[in-house]
């Protein structure tokens, strides 16, 4: 029996994600992106790679890059600013640009062999808080190497909202906010239907490109996608929504009594029969979405991000549990950074404050800290 929770706080370290702005145009974005995290891109590359060759077999990188570049044109069709901010990390880290793309694809290029239980996600509306500001964010689960490359990231390009970002050095989109009042969280989910499209990790910072969930459901869908993602989303208007995907679908959830919860197995009537998450990964993801929806119902009224920061720590239904340590049942594989999946990063957002509370992962050994936006 593995412990539950870390009681107190005394062992908790303070070290934590860092932080960076970029700003300019896209391509200036990219640059700044890459000269300032040259190191960490670098290793995060050598991490994927490492980690493609394993799942695929395929030792060559030629081939790998070659079919990363391959979604390249769907990036410029949909969202060329994309990139412009994917060029300019290949120049400021010194990588090439096949390289760069990789980082934006890898569940896409592994796509035969991924089946993965990864991520708990929440959105809390107003009305059910403590402070009347609305909750949005999750548990992050990766491989265990994803702690060391984690940096939050402000973007503030010339021609489009300011983003606040946690991501993987060299990632252009992974989980966050906007200034507009707009959060963008997501999950992982598995089915048959993919493709060579527009990246699912892409979906994320496109969505935060509007000012509502509306807007932001209807850039979604405007795109040919890759592969599925769950996305979840709030609004400063009070509007939140859980958008399942596959590559050709979609499907959308409603809050229930001011909570919306997810984990990585499709729900919505619609998609249920796209599900291919074996049993056992898929009992994983059902316990988690019934603990955080449970914890979350026992807290109403009184949630806010310190309240928030205690549930994303719970361990109570290990094997299953909320917040996964290294060498967790069913990820267990002790000792190895890129097959071990963690809690790497746990994010709690008050979009309506501009602000982000982030603990590097897993989070019952760490405390949070507060990003806001710098302007």
């Amino acid at each position: 029996m593995r412990p539950s929770i870390q009681e107190g706080n005394e062992a908790r370290s303070t070290k934590s994600f860092p932080f960076y702005r970029f700003s300019g145009t896209h391509r200036e974005i990219g640059q700044q992106f890459g000269g300032t995290c040259k190191e960490l891109i670098r290793k995060h590359r050598d991490y994927a790679l490492e980690r493609l060759q394993s799942q695929t077999g395929i030792s060559s990188r030629q081939v790998l890059e070659e079919a990363a570049m391959r979604y390249r044109p769907y990036v410029i069709q949909h969202a060329d600013f994309f990139d412009e901010e994917i060029q300019g990390i290949a120049e400021g880290a010194g990588i090439s640009l096949a390289e760069a793309y990789l980082l934006q694809l890898r569940a896409e290029l592994a796509r035969d062999l991924t089946m993965s239980s990864e991520c708990t996600t929440f959105a809390v509306l107003p009305e059910v808080t403590s402070e009347g500001t609305g909750l949005i964010g999750q548990n992050a689960d990766l491989p265990a190497f994803y702690s060391e490359l984690g940096v939050v990231a402000e973007f503030v390009p010339n021609d489009a909202p300011a983003h606040l970002m946690l991501t993987p050095a060299g990632q252009v989109s992974y989980i966050g906010i906007n200034d507009q009042g707009v959060g963008v969280f997501a999950n992982f989910l598995t089915c048959d239907d993919w493709r060579v499209g527009f990246p699912r990790y892409l979906l994320s910072r496109l969505a935060l490109m509007h000012g509502s969930v509306e807007e932001a459901i209807a850039a979604v869908r405007s795109v040919h996608r890759a592969s599925s993602r769950n996305l979840i989303m709030l609004d400063r208007h009070g509007k939140a929504a859980d958008m399942e995907t596959t590559a050709a679908q979609d499907a959308l959830i409603e809050p229930v009594a001011g909570l919306l919860v997810h984990s990585n197995h499709y729900i919505t009537e619609e998609l249920q029969q796209e599900e291919r998450l074996p049993e056992q990964l898929l009992e994983n993801s059902r316990v988690r979405l019934s603990r955080m929806r449970s914890l979350l119902e026992g807290k109403r009224g009184q949630l806010n991000a310190q309240v928030m920061q205690n549930i994303l720590r719970d361990r109570e239904t290990y094997p299953h549990p909320l917040c996964v340590a290294p060498g967790d049942a069913p990820y267990q594989t002790p000792g190895d950074q890129g097959a071990d999946i963690i809690t790497f990063a746990s994010v709690i957002a008050e979009p309506g404050k501009g602000q982000l509370w982030i603990a590097i992962g897993p989070p019952h050994q760490y405390e949070y800290k507060c990003y806001s936006f710098s302007s």
